[in-house]
């Protein structure tokens, strides 16, 4: 398989480097070829302004939907966008990996979202009418590949459990897993979190290390999260509300749009 990996961190010989180095050499060594975008060695600009809209005439309102749409529809792009969009088609697999920093991604790997997943490529796709909203959420030009996290915490995995006092990891990163990754139509595989690294030790390394190969040798048979289908027939169009009666039974908030979540 193709693998693109986007790191966010501002140290190369952080924890992070040391999984990032892990991660890929274990898919090199599985067969699989592997880019890395490195955003802050890149020198990645994350905020979206004018200067990535080069065809936008000067006495013209930025609007960045449109922008963005015009934009992509008129292939002006600026390169730094068009190459990591390349990327993206390229690679079956994307795996954003990132220190969960005030529970969310860091601001560069957000502006990489904001800038790359532009309007006609990640959204704004298919058809919207009263029977259907457009190919989204297990539809889209990026329906077919793979994608997961990795993300390094400070806190204990208790604390993130569903009694923990941060919330539910799986509540945390449903922002990402289904609106920035189901959204355009990856299969979202369950996220690999790394607990209390502020405090790791040369064992506590090896292990995470070996977890994290081993999680790399299974990216093309692990499940993927079961979210439902915005067109599948869950959900009532135009409303865009789950049907009456189809959660699972236990299910709320977030899990509602997970098949099975209740159980």
């Amino acid at each position: 398989m193709k693998v693109l990996l986007v790191f966010a961190h501002p140290d190369p010989r952080s924890l992070n480097g040391a999984l990032r180095d892990v991660a890929v050499a274990e898919l090199v060594a599985q067969g699989h070829e592997v880019k890395v975008s490195d955003l802050y060695a890149e020198g990645w600009k994350s905020e979206v302004d004018r200067t990535d809209f080069p065809a936008l005439l000067d006495d013209q309102r930025l609007i960045p939907v449109a922008a963005s749409k015009q934009a992509f529809n008129g292939n002006t792009l600026t390169p730094d966008v068009k190459a990591e969009i390349d990327k993206l088609l390229w690679a079956d697999v994307l795996i954003l990996q990132f220190p969960l920093w005030w529970f969310a991604m860091p601001a560069i790997l957000k502006g990489w979202v904001d800038r790359v997943f532009a309007y006609g490529f990640a959204y704004g796709v298919g058809e919207h009418s009263e029977a259907r909203w457009g190919d989204r959420y297990g539809e889209g030009t990026l329906a077919g590949k793979r994608a997961m996290l990795i993300v390094t915490a400070g806190g204990w995995e208790e604390h993130y459990s569903p009694r923990g006092v941060n919330g539910p990891i799986e509540d945390l990163l449903f922002p990402i897993n289904h609106g920035i990754l189901y959204y355009p139509g990856y299969e979202v595989l369950p996220p690999h979190v790394v607990y209390r690294v502020d405090r790791f030790s040369a064992a506590d390394f090896t292990t995470a290390a070996e977890q994290l190969r081993e999680r790399m040798r299974t990216l093309a048979t692990t499940a993927p999260i079961a979210y439902r289908r915005q067109n599948g027939g869950d959900y009532l169009i135009p409303k865009m509300q789950l049907r009456p009666d189809l959660e699972d039974p236990g299910a709320n908030g977030f899990a509602l749009h997970i098949n099975g979540a209740g159980n």
